[in-house]
C-alpha cells in the first residue's frame, strides 16, 4: 500500500479553522454524545502524524494525556528541535520528511494543520486526499483553512456525508 498524506480537519462554514485568538470553541457545536464522525475509523488507517506547533499547543493546553502515544508525531516548529515521549519537533524540509516518510513502510500520514502547515502542503503539492468536516457556523474572521497564494489544483469530490448535527464531512482526492 502507498503511503498517503491525508488532511482531516475541521472548518467553519466560512473557511476558518480557529478564530484570531485561536479559539476553537465552535467545533462543540456539533458535539453529539457517542458521534466522532468517522474519526477512529480513519485513526486506524494512520500510524504517523504531522501538525504544526500551535495545533499541538492547542491539544496541549486541554490538559488530557497525549491521546496518539500508538503513532509517531511531528510537530513542525522553527524553534523547537529534540523529542519528548510524545512528539518529535522537527524544523527542516517539509518535502524531505515527506518523501522519507512515504519510502517507509507504514500506514497513511496524517495531517491536521494549522493554516500554516496547510498552505505549506499545498505549494508543494504534498496532500493526497483531504477530508474536511464543515461545522454550520460562520466565524466571520480568525484563521483560515485556505490562505491566499498557494497554486491552483485540481481536486475530485469522493464522498459526502451531512450528519444531523449539520456538520458536513467532505472527501476529496488531489489530482
Amino acid at each position: 500500500m502507498e503511503r498517503k498524506v491525508i488532511l482531516y480537519i475541521a472548518m467553519s462554514l466560512d473557511g476558518f479553522i480557529a478564530k484570531d485568538d485561536d479559539n476553537i470553541d465552535f467545533l462543540s457545536k456539533v458535539e453529539v454524545p457517542g458521534e466522532d464522525y468517522g474519526y477512529e475509523d480513519f485513526q486506524r488507517n494512520v500510524d504517523t502524524l504531522i501538525w504544526g506547533r500551535k495545533t499541538y499547543d492547542k491539544l496541549l493546553s486541554f490538559g488530557i494525556p497525549f491521546p496518539h502515544k500508538n503513532k509517531k508525531c511531528y510537530v513542525l516548529s522553527k524553534t523547537l528541535s529534540g523529542k519528548n515521549e510524545d512528539v518529535e519537533f522537527y524544523g527542516g524540509s517539509l518535502t524531505e520528511l515527506i518523501t522519507a516518510l512515504k519510502r517507509k513502510e507504514g500506514k497513511h500520514i496524517y495531517c491536521d494543520g494549522g493554516g500554516e502547515v496547510v498552505f505549506s502542503l499545498l505549494k508543494e503539492k504534498l496532500i493526497n486526499k483531504m477530508v474536511v468536516s464543515v461545522i454550520p457556523y460562520l466565524v466571520g474572521h480568525g484563521v483560515r483553512l485556505f490562505k491566499d497564494g498557494r497554486p491552483e489544483q485540481d481536486i475530485e469530490l469522493t464522498k459526502s456525508i451531512a450528519y444531523p448535527s449539520g456538520l458536513v464531512q467532505l472527501w476529496y482526492d488531489m489530482k
